[in-house]
């Protein structure tokens, strides 16, 4: 069975997927971008800006799904510059500075509406 995840409080699914699906005692996060929920633009166009947003987007997803960042067990990260690691890495560790998850950080050709970071995770539920 599972459970699809959905909150008002990250920015809504724009094609056919879901926030998240709640299964198996996990949750599946589809990646999150830098847009303010509140807005729909993104926050800026600075990397550590856009992390901060992307991770507190995740927050958000996972909260709705009756969870946390601090039960995220995998995350995969989207850079569209390798060059831009340290600062999304910088901001990233103070999101996760006690439980820290697994991670692949790969650098992509393009992400969705020109974002320097997308991050996608897996939590336990």
């Amino acid at each position: 069975m599972k459970e699809i995840i959905s909150t008002e409080n990250a920015p809504g699914a724009i094609g056919p997927y879901s926030q998240a699906i709640k299964t198996g005692g996990l949750v599946f996060c589809s990646g999150q971008i830098p847009i303010d929920p509140a807005t729909g633009n993104f926050v800026s166009d600075e990397i550590t800006s856009q992390t901060e947003q992307v991770l507190k987007n995740l927050a958000a997803v996972l909260e709705a799904a009756g969870t946390s960042l601090d039960n995220v067990v995998k995350t995969t990260v989207f850079l569209a510059d390798m060059g831009e690691f340290a600062a999304m890495n910088e901001v990233y560790g103070r999101f996760f500075s006690e439980n820290k998850p697994a991670r692949a950080t790969v650098q992509a050709a393009r992400l969705p509406r020109d974002a320097r970071v997308e991050i996608e995770c897996i939590a336990t539920a």
